[in-house]
């Protein structure tokens, strides 16, 4: 039967109640109600106000944010900067800057997990890096610091602004020809180091500088495959935070953008030195 309340109240039999046969005890519905949990003011006053606090967040629940990425790459950026500013008037720490950079940014990249000290010690000497060469370049060729910078900010933004866009997608044919690029890249970069080091050719950039136009040729190149670099960023990031993934992976994320914008200026700064050069 129905109580009163619209709860269903079940009787059982008066032989399985303990009772003589046709005698009731108290029905169950009663008992239910007495073992249901009774609440005081107070604790419905924190349970309304919970249901009106906003819902938890990706950092209140530990998981990737644009936000966490954002603020991690401002970090990174800065310490380069930070670099480059000792960098700039300590031209002396450039070549140290340059070797533990590669080496930090051979292990980050290799790393399982991000480690943040690692990370922001890889920005710290890539900073010393940029900084002497930038103030090398910056004697030679006045004004080449800034428009290289300016032009860093340009490509980032219109790459960033046609990801948004949806006009510019990382596909499986895109990733094909990326692969191919970046081989013959790092393959003429490799034979054009040694040339330099064996001194088969004197000019600055090697083989760039000898043929200015060959060095023109590849530095546009190197620019769109960093680029394109950012656009596989700008994908992998939006996945991890459509994913959930845990928030310590907006590191690795800070690291990618960083490691790809620090490409993208070295190349441009090398394009304008060797245009500034022909002049």
């Amino acid at each position: 039967m129905h109580s009163g309340d619209g709860s269903t109240a079940t009787q059982t039999p008066g032989w399985y109640q303990g009772g003589a046969p046709g005698k009731r005890t108290q029905p169950q519905a009663s008992q239910q109600q007495a073992g249901q949990q009774q609440y005081t003011p107070e604790q419905l006053a924190q349970l309304e106000q919970s249901y009106r606090e906003p819902a938890a967040g990706p950092g209140d629940t530990g998981r990737m944010s644009y936000n966490d990425v954002i603020g991690k790459t401002v970090m990174t950026l800065l310490l380069v900067v930070v670099g480059a500013a000792v960098g700039w008037n300590v031209p002396a720490l450039m070549l140290p800057g340059a070797i533990v950079g590669l080496v930090l940014g051979l292990v980050n990249a290799f790393k399982r997990e991000p480690s943040p000290v690692l990370i922001l010690l890889y920005a710290a000497a890539q900073g010393l890096f940029l900084g002497g060469i930038s103030g090398v370049f910056e004697q030679m060729w006045p004004g080449i610091a800034v428009q290289a910078v300016l032009a860093t900010l340009c490509v980032f933004a219109v790459t960033l602004a046609l990801f948004a866009s949806g006009k510019w997608r990382v596909t499986a044919k895109s990733m094909k020809i990326f692969m191919v690029a970046m081989i013959g890249y790092a393959a003429f970069s490799l034979v054009n180091l040694f040339l330099m080091l064996f001194g088969v050719t004197d000019a600055m950039f090697g083989l760039r500088g000898e043929f200015p136009l060959l060095g023109l040729g590849i530095g546009l190149l190197a620019v769109f495959l960093a680029a394109f670099s950012l656009v596989m960023d700008f994908t992998s990031i939006t996945q991890g935070v459509k994913a959930g993934a845990p928030q310590k992976y907006s590191w690795s994320a800070a690291f990618g953008l960083t490691v790809t914008l620090v490409w993208l200026y070295v190349e441009i700064l090398r394009i304008l030195a060797i245009l500034r050069g022909s002049d």
